[in-house]
């Protein structure tokens, strides 16, 4: 199979973390930058962190490195907004944006990701920011799905991207992503 281009992309970054200090991971405030420069956006004092919820910033810079720009939702920062980005699916495919709730169904609050596959308990194996403050592969719950949203070059997965391959997982389950 190959590699989707905003995958190969995403996982370029696996590793980079949060600065615990004052100072700020220079990786994560140019995806911000790149995501809103996208949108045609300057980048607000409130982005120029690395301890703001990030995971909408990661995806958006992901598909602005990408040359997916225009999948790019204007409130991008907001994980939620990712719920309309794209074409929606029914079911999870390898590559697709999900959107996940946080706190409660009803909250404002979210995550988004790319879904790279699954685990042996068949939880969704997501690529994503701001997962224990870094970039990585964790184990998500379907049960918290919003939505999958396919962002790729063509308007729908190819068949065999709904074919999720099975990761290793340590088998704990991401409950609240910060």
């Amino acid at each position: 199979m190959n590699e989707l281009k905003w995958v190969a992309e995403a996982r370029k970054y696996i590793g980079t973390k949060e600065i615990k200090s004052v100072k700020h991971n220079p990786v994560i405030l140019e995806l911000w930058k790149l995501a809103f420069d996208a949108t045609g956006q300057a980048t607000p004092a409130v982005f120029k962190n690395d301890e703001t919820a990030w995971c909408g910033g990661f995806v958006g810079g992901v598909f602005a490195k990408s040359g997916l720009a225009y999948h790019i939702p204007k409130s991008f920062p907001m994980a939620r907004s990712w719920a309309k980005a794209g074409t929606k699916l029914d079911k999870p495919a390898y590559g697709c944006v999900v959107v996940f709730w946080r706190g409660s169904p009803k909250s404002a609050s979210g995550h988004v990701g790319f879904v790279v596959g699954r685990d042996k308990a068949s939880n969704l194996m997501v690529l994503g920011g701001n997962q224990a403050d870094a970039v990585n592969i964790k184990p998500f719950g379907k049960n918290r799905v919003i939505a999958y949203r396919w962002c790729g070059t063509q308007p729908n997965p190819a068949p065999h991207r709904y074919k999720l391959p099975v990761l290793a997982s340590d088998g704990r389950v991401s409950t609240n992503e910060a």
